[in-house]
């Protein structure tokens, strides 16, 4: 395809040492990580605006991201951009069968259980073959730099696979009751000083959080998604309520919660009825 031919040859006159932009030259796998991250983000941020003159900008910049490190790789003899592309398309051959091979399994419950019976066995074939340190835990793997509700959710999928989970819902629904409740007893001991006991507390609502990522796995529901569709819903609310109290002449410093409970219950009325 010569549009990424053209990109690959940008990318690597861009980080040619002779005449090639100084900052491109002086990145590394480390200082570039951040930005990769960050462009992704930057994605899932068009998606939920449904700006697609946006996404395809994004997109651009996330693929830029992954030509970026392939790059560097092939600059220490490590792998390529092709090697990036053949490895990927061998991952998706090899764990769906039932588009690729004989395997015409339709159940998604099924399918989900063949997709982590396919990474276990990677896990296993990359140990054997010394890509990989022999696993001190079931959890090992799981990169601890992805956002912390995702994170959350894959060690919790990752030991439920192994079978440390719950069978229905209820007992789940008691876990988070009982983290609150265990938050609420701390909040209790520091009595009106809550820095007292912070690390207690802090200790405590991450349990809460844990729970309920847990509840939100078992309902079906991505805890990351939910949580920033929340942050959007809320940002729509406030931002009436601010045209609102501007309308009455009113300053949301100057508003008891009282009041501003008020505007919010209309806020949310407005948005409800538009």
């Amino acid at each position: 395809m010569r549009e990424l031919e053209t990109l690959l040859q940008i990318m690597a006159d861009l980080r040619n040492p002779d005449g090639g932009c100084p900052w491109d030259v002086k990145q590394s796998f480390s200082s570039i990580a951040a930005y990769t991250v960050e462009e992704a983000y930057e994605v899932a941020d068009a998606i939920e605006r449904n700006d697609m003159n946006d996404l395809k900008n994004e997109l651009g910049d996330l693929l830029f991201q992954i030509v970026f490190h392939a790059q560097m790789a092939s600059e220490n003899n490590q792998f390529d951009f092709t090697d990036v592309v053949n490895e990927i398309n061998n991952k998706l051959i090899r764990r769906h069968p039932h588009v690729f091979a004989d395997d015409k399994t339709t159940d998604e419950a099924k399918l989900n259980e063949d997709w982590e019976k396919h990474k276990k066995k990677e896990r296993a074939e990359k140990l054997l073959s010394g890509q990989d340190e022999p696993a001190k835990s079931y959890l090992d793997g799981i990169a601890a730099t992805m956002p912390a509700l995702r994170w959350s959710e894959k060690l919790q999928k990752r030991a439920a696979h192994h079978g440390f989970d719950w069978d229905d819902i209820q007992p789940v629904f008691d876990k988070v009751h009982e983290e609150i409740d265990e938050l609420k007893a701390e909040i209790v001991i520091a009595k009106n000083d809550i820095t007292s006991n912070q690390d207690r507390i802090t200790d405590e609502m991450g349990d809460v959080l844990f729970a309920s990522v847990n509840l939100s796995r078992h309902l079906g529901v991505n805890p990351e998604q939910a949580l920033r569709d929340s942050n959007r819903k809320f940002i729509s609310r406030f931002e009436v309520v601010e045209r609102l109290l501007r309308e009455d002449g009113k300053q949301m410093e100057n508003c008891s919660v009282v009041v501003l409970e008020e505007y919010w219950q209309k806020a949310k009325q407005q948005l409800s009825a538009g």
